[in-house]
């Protein structure tokens, strides 16, 4: 189910006529895939308020999703969202730089009709929530992740009466059933956009609890990404800057923020 709401754009950063001569079969790979990129056609990008939402012109003709439906978004500072990734576009057509079109594709052609199979995925990150695994040290560590996770861990408890175990290291710790079940009934009243705005946010997020806390309010969207990454911000004071570490999480942070679009519906 991963793959069908979102992935992670991976840019080049080697030349591609490198890329295409590297050992690496992946990179080869990628390299054919984006010098195989369809040509931008289009000159002009407008929005068109229509029944039911908002679609994408293209030099006056309504965008189709890959499923064969009419791109219509359900606001206008979504369809403005969308429209400001197309306009974007220089030479090519590159979905992996439009998170925003990407995910209303999802929802169109997958969410509606899987509604109940893309909220059982987004429940299933509650049974081993990121905010549930401690570091077993250092000291300092332990006291940061306890001052950030214990508050929402209390709140998703005071709201659902959902109270999740904490456990120290990787090993997995089951979660009590009641608890679930007491947490999926956040997912009933959500319309397809915003279950598919969660279900990112919680695999971007690796917690449950994150994404919907940035859903309700209780974090903003900056708050909940530097409490999501309490780990990988430590290694950086601890170990020093890794650029291609930090160049995958600010990718990741691109798809976090266009999920934050169809947040706020």
């Amino acid at each position: 189910m991963r793959d069908l709401l979102w992935y992670d754009p991976s840019a080049e950063a080697e030349a591609p006529d490198q890329v295409l001569s590297h050992p690496d079969p992946v990179k080869r790979a990628q390299a054919a895939q984006k010098r195989n990129l369809p040509k931008r056609f289009w000159k002009d990008v407008a929005v068109d308020p229509v029944e039911g939402g908002f679609r994408i012109l293209l030099d006056g003709r309504p965008v189709k999703t890959p499923g064969k439906h009419e791109l219509r978004l359900p606001t206008p500072a979504v369809a403005e969202a969308a429209a400001a990734e197309w306009r974007a576009q220089v030479d090519h057509l590159d979905p992996a730089t439009m998170p925003v079109t990407r995910i209303a594709n999802s929802v169109l052609d997958a969410v509606i009709d899987r509604r109940d199979e893309v909220a059982a995925d987004a429940l299933k990150y509650a049974g081993s929530d990121l905010l549930c695994y401690r570091a077993e040290g250092p000291e300092r560590l332990v006291v940061r992740q306890s001052e950030l996770w214990d508050p929402l861990l209390d709140w998703i408890d005071e709201t659902r009466g959902a109270r999740l175990l904490v456990a120290e290291g990787v090993m997995h710790v089951a979660q009590d059933r009641d608890a679930l079940n007491a947490l999926s009934a956040s997912l009933v009243d959500l319309d397809p956009w915003r279950l598919a705005a969660l279900h990112v946010m919680t695999t971007l997020s690796g917690s449950f609890v994150v994404a919907l806390a940035v859903m309700e309010g209780r974090l903003t969207p900056d708050a909940a990404w530097s409490v999501a990454h309490v780990d990988e911000h430590w290694s950086i004071e601890v170990w020093g800057h890794d650029a291609e570490a930090e160049a995958r999480l600010a990718h990741r942070r691109v798809e976090w923020d266009a999920a934050v679009v169809f947040a706020g519906l």
